[in-house]
């Protein structure tokens, strides 16, 4: 074919400006796509080099007809026949169901564009049991109680809530599943009844679910996408950053904005533009942020305490002012140490190891417990107000993976909320089974990365051990340990990570799950526990193994033959107080440079190929003369772009909760980092993605049970933390039983062990004595050298370790009964949303009734005015109905698709 006759084959940068507007003219004649109505938007071509925005009529929609463009299929154009025809076939079949098609092909990307007409969409809203606003003239009105009312005062006079004049409040209105029998209810003729989001929604369930080909796997657009068919499918944004009256400038400016960080989020409006599921996402991570508040006032109650108290701190000031003699830390190579050399770290350690952090502990584990409860009622309240009360896995669609894989099933299952038939397998010797595997693997995946961590443990004690390290003790080699200790542990994890997404995704999928939801929630419950052991395993063993069982010097407990790292006389909590804050802070800085610089740079990159034709033998470049081509170069979402948040934030919400013994600050750095995730998220999702295609759900999935196993698991952390990682239990025990004063003075010399030099294994014992060392000392509760029963277990160590057990006993149920009172204190519904829901309930059927009533008069009424009048009563029966009849005039071509829909699922 001739290029020089089609204007729409050529760059429209390639072509100068005069030539460009003679050519106008000609373009329009010749386009070969009259079909599908092309060659739009040219006249605005027309006014220079480029096309401006503001200038160009049809921006959004089609060139013809002023309808909206509600979702858009781009694809190169090739020669090979095999995908023009899946193409062709894919096309016929979305016009068959009903929805308009057009086509651009003036560029060297092309262009369909779809709109969904009401019929269509009254079809499948239907269909997909979406729940829309009845007519109501009088809507449901929730009155404040003087608690809110005082609440709401304190938020407005700090300026924090939303400008109402930009984001006027929403009106909670009565809901009902839609019903084509009874359009009578809804308020179809409002302008916003169909919403861009209910019509995305529309068209993203048929694009899924048509066929392009002959067989039954031969359907959906992620099919196409995957075999390069298609190269992207989209629905488009409202506008770009710079168009005033645009939800999306709106949303970039009052939301998105880091100088809004203090404001509240318009969280009905971000429903109404990426979906609830979306809005579900930033409203849970707004109301944790909010949480924090109060954990991070208290977090730094603990610190403030160690300031005030450490000049009066007997165990550091013993620890710099005594002249203690210590064993060496390695076999041979090491010599004895002098303990004040441990001052400045002992002091540091009294800002973390003080009274307070008991205190701490408790708050944070009922704070863990009101937080969870009272999201549990914020999440009611707002997916009721988004019509998602009684909204249930069932009445979710099914996913095309699923229906595609178990086309050739025979079994049939009945879905009692749709009272549909749908496909099925046995759960025990097909579901459960795949389970079993899937999971089975997953477990050995993580006992892979349980692995490493210990193959990095003992290269530590290797190097501990090593003669080539300390023999010169001026040699590099010393530095060695930790730096090379975790480079080796981060390129491990980088390693299993990168494999393990991969294989957890194809495990999920042999699992068969039939909805999106139940898919996305046994993939996050296998990534997060390998997560979980890929963050918290070296912080694990810090807190529990490390230094508990090294023995003692004539009898150390050794590992492959290498000797235990031991912990500082002041305990191992400060060294886990700074590996938590490393891991922590470091971790939340890097994703949020990572979150902001990559789609920055994906986006830069697509600009530049897809205008360059990198990609490609085409060298044209693809001008932007409308959204579509403006969308077109930004990130595409997928739906892991949210599972991949999450995971961040309950990995967060871990570090807060299960190790804030440790790091009282953690919920501080959580607060500050929360609240600029928020803002940078939305900037993200705004400007460098694709406008995601609306999905329900009903509550924020896994994670909310994954949290509630960490709260659980938080308790029995920090009672072993406190008990076995302090000296908090050591020193009670000293001053209530061993010391007659009842004081902390002591302490220190009470808890070194003495060791006499001479009973060191010959081959074992250190080469040099520079201050003729008899006696050194230990951290350890065991005899003298010169008792019955030396170096053996003290009864001391007996008291101290049963009052260890009692308290994590005592601490663990204390806990457990005050998170007990709370759960059963707070329900997880509010009384007013239930009766409010009842209310509604009883009066969505009262208007039912109504109508129902009124319209059964009016039938009767015209009846009888037949009758009387000698006209034919089916007729005036017929024009009284005639409204069903102008609802849908295309209802009878459809039905044969319906029901062909129907039947497949």
């Amino acid at each position: 074919m001739d290029e020089s006759n089609f204007f729409d084959t050529v760059s429209l940068s390639q072509i100068p400006s005069q030539k460009r507007r003679s050519f106008n003219k000609d373009y329009m004649s010749l386009s070969r796509n009259t079909i599908y109505h092309s060659a739009v938007d040219l006249d605005a071509i027309e006014i220079g080099d480029m096309p401006k925005k503001k200038e160009v009529k049809n921006w959004k929609s089609f060139s013809s007809d002023d309808l909206s463009v509600d979702f858009v299929l781009a694809y190169e154009q090739d020669t090979d026949t095999d995908k023009l025809k899946k193409r062709e076939t894919f096309e016929a079949n979305l016009k068959e169901v009903g929805l308009l098609l057009e086509k651009e092909e003036r560029q060297r990307i092309h262009f369909v564009k779809i709109h969904v007409p009401k019929d269509v969409i009254c079809q499948y809203a239907e269909l997909l049991k979406l729940r829309l606003p009845l007519k109501d003239p009088d809507h449901i009105h929730t009155s404040e109680n003087f608690v809110t009312s005082v609440i709401n005062k304190c938020l407005d006079f700090i300026n924090v809530r939303l400008d109402e004049r930009k984001f006027p409040p929403k009106k909670n209105k009565l809901r009902a599943d839609f019903s084509r029998d009874k359009f009578y209810l809804f308020d179809m003729d409002a302008p916003d009844f169909f919403n861009p989001s209910v019509r995305i929604t529309v068209v993203s369930y048929i694009l899924e679910r048509e066929k392009f080909g002959a067989d039954f796997h031969d359907r959906g657009i992620k099919t196409l996408l995957t075999d390069n068919i298609y190269k992207a499918a989209y629905p488009l944004h409202d506008g770009d950053l710079n168009q005033n009256g645009s939800m999306r400038k709106l949303l970039f400016e009052e939301w998105a904005a880091v100088s809004k960080l203090v404001k509240y989020q318009p969280v009905d409006d971000i429903k109404d533009y990426f979906g609830v599921k979306f809005a579900l996402y930033f409203a849970w991570l707004g109301f944790y942020t909010h949480m924090l508040i109060p954990a991070s006032i208290v977090g730094l109650l603990s610190p403030l305490y160690g300031w005030f108290t450490y000049s009066t701190d007997r165990l550091s000031q013993d620890i710099c002012q005594l002249d203690v003699t210590m064993c060496p830390l390695c076999d041979k190579v090491c010599t004895f140490w002098k303990l004040n050399e441990g001052c400045t770290y002992s002091r540091i350690a009294h800002f973390i190891d003080n009274p307070m952090t008991i205190f701490f502990a408790v708050f944070m584990s009922v704070w863990a417990t009101i937080y969870l409860e009272l999201w549990k009622r914020y999440s009611a309240e707002i997916t009721h107000r988004w019509g998602l009360t009684g909204f249930d896995l069932q009445a979710e669609p099914p996913r095309p993976e699923y229906l595609t894989r178990l086309h050739n099933a025979k079994k049939k299952k009945l879905n009692v909320v749709t009272l549909l038939d749908e496909p099925a397998v046995s759960f025990w010797k097909v579901k459960l089974p795949s389970i079993i595997f899937s999971f089975s693997i997953a477990i050995l995946w993580i006992c892979l990365a349980i692995a490493t961590v210990v193959g990095v443990v003992i290269y530590r004690m290797a190097f501990v051990s090593s003669d080539s390290v300390y023999g010169d003790k001026t040699s590099y080699r010393i530095y060695a340990v930790p730096i090379t200790a975790a480079l080796i542990n981060l390129v491990c994890i980088v390693i299993l990570n990168l494999g393990y997404d991969r294989l957890a995704e194809i495990l999920t999928e042999m699992e068969l799950q039939r909805t999106q939801t139940e898919y996305e929630d046994s993939l996050a419950l296998k990534i997060y526990m390998f997560q979980f052991v890929n963050y918290y395993s070296s912080i694990f063993y810090i807190a529990f193994l490390k230094g508990k069982f090294v023995g003692y010097p004539s009898k150390y407990n050794r590992v492959f033959g290498y000797r235990q790292e031991e912990c500082n006389p002041g305990g191992c909590l400060m060294e886990l107080t700074i590996q938590l804050t490393i891991i922590m802070i470091g971790n939340q800085a890097i994703n949020s440079i990572l979150e902001m610089v990559l789609p920055l740079v994906f986006k830069i990159y697509n600009t530049i190929t897809i205008k360059t034709g990198l990609k490609t033998n085409d060298n044209s470049q693809i001008v932007s003369c409308n959204q579509w081509t403006e969308d077109y170069k930004l990130n595409s979402m997928d739906n892991k772009s949210l599972f991949i948040e999450y995971l961040e934030m309950v990995l967060q919400y871990g570090f807060v909760t299960i190790f804030v013994t440790a790091f009282p600050l953690a919920p501080l750095f959580a607060l500050i980092n929360n609240m600029l995730e928020m803002r940078l998220d939305a900037k993200k999702f705004i400007k460098y993605f694709r406008r995601p295609v609306p999905q329900r759900v009903k509550d924020i999935g896994v994670w909310m049970p994954l949290m509630n196993i960490v709260g659980r698991i938080s308790v029995v952390s920090n009672a072993f933390i406190i008990a076995f990682s302090s000296n908090f239990i050591p020193k009670l025990v000293y001053m209530l039983k061993i010391n007659k004063s009842h004081t902390d003075e002591g302490y220190l010399n009470h808890s070194l062990a003495y060791f006499n030099v001479n009973d060191f294994p010959n081959h074992r014992a250190p080469l040099s004595n520079p201050w003729n060392v008899t006696i050194c000392r230990y951290a350890e509760y065991r005899n003298p050298p010169d008792h019955e029963y030396k170096y053996k277990r003290p009864v001391e160590y007996w008291h101290i370790l049963a009052a260890r057990l009692a308290f994590i006993v005592v601490y663990q149920n204390l806990v457990t009964f005050i998170t007990t009172v709370i759960e059963w204190v707070i329900p997880d519904i509010p009384r007013r949303l239930s009766d409010q829901i009842k209310r509604e309930a009883y009066k969505t059927n009262e208007t039912i009734i109504n109508y129902e009533r009124e319209r059964a008069k009016e039938k009767f009424k015209h009846n009888r005015d037949s009758i009387l009048s000698g006209d034919s009563v089916y007729t005036d029966v017929f024009d009284v109905n005639g409204a069903a009849a102008n609802f849908s005039e295309r209802d009878n071509l459809h039905h044969r698709n319906t029901h062909s829909t129907t039947t497949e699922l």
